[in-house]
């Protein structure tokens, strides 16, 4: 049936959620394709903006299906029940979607609770007054399903950060005793190059020391022979003291 033959205000507002459902389809086929995380994060505000647009339309679409429900016979009343249930359920695939990528970019996940600003907490509202006491069921025990396992996700995200936290105190706690026993081998080696520095100092005056005895003791020779050559030379040098054991042949002669 033509919605435009029941009331052309629905027909028009069905034509919007339309053209929002088609764009939110190929945003989200765009969304595969970027890598770049910045574009993905503003790609993702772009949609929950068009699935703002796309909630605010359906309460309008419930609105005035229901003004119209009493001019109507049942079977035109159901065939908009059920075009508001199936844009309702479209768009609650793209929710799902949103909150996918939401999660796998670390965002905050603007449809995570009721919020009066973005009307999701209206859009539970108008879906549970058309779901019966097992959906209703069925839905809680998926809400806690879910909060349960992001319950479990930051578990394993605090014991993770413990655990890192744990490894790097660790291993600072080795880097601070490997810096200390460096130090300490620093201190070690600057005590014995200074030693080494003081025998080299006391090594240096001892050799200087025998240096001078040896040219002193060069000089006393050199003077004792010397005088023996001249001596020998030149026996008559009353200048020169007789040395023992060289005194002259006359000399030796008068004694005999």
């Amino acid at each position: 049936m033509d919605l435009a033959s029941v009331n052309e205000e629905l027909a028009e507002i069905d034509g919007q959620i339309g053209d929002i459902l088609r764009a939110l389809q190929n945003g989200f086929q765009k969304l595969d394709k970027i890598k770049d995380a910045n574009r993905r994060s503003r790609q993702l505000e772009e949609l929950t903006d068009k699935m703002r647009d796309c909630k605010r339309l359906i309460k309008d679409f419930e609105r005035v299906s229901k003004d119209e429900a009493g001019r109507t016979d049942p079977e035109t009343a159901k065939m908009l029940h059920d075009r508001k249930q199936s844009m309702i359920k479209e768009l609650n695939s793209y929710v799902a979607l949103k909150k996918q990528y939401a999660s796998e970019n670390k965002r905050i996940d603007l449809f995570d609770g009721p919020s009066v600003e973005d009307g999701y907490g209206e859009e539970n509202v108008l879906l549970a007054s058309n779901m019966t006491n097992q959906q209703l069921m069925d839905q809680g025990n998926q809400l806690m399903d879910e909060t349960d396992q992001a319950i479990a996700r930051s578990k394993q995200t605090v014991q993770e950060t413990i655990n890192v936290g744990t490894e790097t105190a660790a291993a600072l706690k080795a880097q601070t005793e490997q810096m200390s026993r460096v130090v300490n081998e620093l201190d070690s080696i600057h005590f014995s190059i200074k030693k080494a520095s003081q025998l080299v100092k006391e090594i240096g005056r001892q050799v200087a020391t025998d240096r001078c005895i040896m040219a002193m003791l060069f000089l006393i020779v050199a003077g004792v022979i010397a005088v023996i050559i001249v001596k020998i030379v030149n026996p008559h040098n009353k200048d020169i003291p007789n040395i023992p054991g060289l005194a002259p042949p006359v000399s030796r002669r008068l004694l005999r």
